[in-house]
């Protein structure tokens, strides 16, 4: 439960903004778990989706925060120019007019919902967000850049670029880790800080870790790497009958995956869960959480697992993966890539009882810090040392 604490003075005005707000994905169940939190403590609180998701994820079931979608449909696919007189084609030139009047719409929108309020903070949840934001007026309000990935995934893309464009301009530039906010302070972001992302659950109720249960957790994405993760399994688990690897997500690997684990000789004890509303059951039915992403920030799986009790086996990828899991005492660690050593990691914590409810117990305590309640007090610590 998150206490029901009243702001220091009045509650704020705050809005948080992002690309697609509605999707299922980390982000965006962090973005509707601090406001819905925000809302209950008093704020006045818009969560601002720029582009309605295709597919939308219902976060909460009755919202204490204001839910605004600026766009009315998804982006279309553009058409390919494949000579110079497409560009002049009036069917394209169209097209750039619809989009424009389209985007002029929602940048109204926006900036009716911001003048509502005299004053509060503006928190921005991508750099994709910050860029879209650049032709929008919002003076009276103080900005506040969240960005959900590691340094590492910013430098490889577009977005190191984004955040060094417009994020030394706001108020802060909040990071997920200590790590990250001090390579971006050395790229001259001297307003780096770190708000770790929100537990989205109660944690009342660990798991049994008995089900004899592999879980991942994520889209069914090339980055993912969940074929490593069932050559993996299919390995550590070949003699080992009573196991099964259970995939949460969806995505357009699904088809891929399963003739993999066919060919693996596991197709009949590889579960592909798709979406599930209730991910608090679902950790619940795990004994082991396992990663293997070629790339990832700050996992919110691995720290949602880890409230549970639930032990992870996980390429030592990222320092967020570092700091969520502390290896040999709430989970363990292998090299990148390394699907051998991967199994045997996996193959010990599925032989080990006392092994899985060790590192599980210390898991729990681990991640203590990333309550809800916790974080949020964290985010009104921000906002007051900005009014200062």
């Amino acid at each position: 439960m998150i206490p029901d604490r009243a702001p220091a003075g009045r509650g704020r005005g705050v809005f948080l903004v992002g690309t697609d707000v509605d999707s299922l994905g980390g982000s965006q169940r962090v973005l509707h778990t601090l406001a819905q939190g925000l809302a209950e403590r008093g704020h006045r609180v818009d969560l601002i989706g720029i582009r309605p998701s295709p597919q939308p994820h219902p976060y909460q079931e009755s919202p204490a925060y204001r839910h605004t979608t600026l766009y009315d449909r998804p982006p279309r696919p553009g058409t390919p120019v494949r000579r110079f007189r497409d560009v002049l084609h009036p069917r394209r030139l169209y097209g750039r007019h619809v989009q424009h009047a389209e985007r002029d719409r929602a940048r109204a929108r926006v900036e009716e919902r911001f003048r509502a309020v005299e004053d509060g903070y503006l928190i921005i949840g991508s750099p994709w967000a910050a860029d879209w934001l650049t032709s929008v007026r919002w003076p009276h309000l103080k900005g506040i850049g969240q960005y959900h990935e590691s340094f590492p995934q910013a430098q490889a893309s577009a977005n190191l670029r984004l955040i060094l464009r417009h994020y030394p301009q706001l108020e802060k530039s909040v990071f997920l880790s200590e790590d990250d906010a001090a390579r971006f302070q050395s790229y001259r972001l001297p307003n780096a800080c770190v708000i770790p992302n929100p537990l989205p659950f109660s944690l009342d109720e660990p798991a049994a870790l008995d089900t004899r249960r592999i879980g991942a957790v994520g889209r069914l994405e090339a980055v993912k790497r969940l074929d490593r993760l069932i050559d993996a399994f299919a390995a550590a688990c070949a003699d080992l009958p009573d196991w099964e690897l259970h995939l949460f997500g969806d995505g357009p690997q699904e088809a891929e995956l399963r003739r993999h684990a066919q060919q693996a000789g596991v197709g009949e004890r590889v579960c592909f869960r798709g979406s599930v509303e209730d991910m608090a059951s679902a950790y619940r039915e795990l004994s082991v959480v396992a990663l293997t992403s070629d790339r990832e920030g700050r996992p919110m799986a691995l720290a949602e697992a880890a409230g549970f009790g639930v032990p992870c086996v996980g390429f030592d990828i990222s320092a967020g993966v570092r700091e969520l899991v502390d290896h040999e005492r709430t989970g363990l660690l292998v090299r990148p890539g390394d699907t051998a050593a991967f199994a045997d990691a996996l193959r010990r914590l599925v032989s080990d009882d006392a092994l899985r409810g060790r590192l599980g117990a210390a898991a729990r305590g681990h991640v203590a810090s990333l309550s809800l309640p916790t974080v949020l007090d964290r985010w009104e610590e921000l906002f007051t040392e900005i009014d200062r």
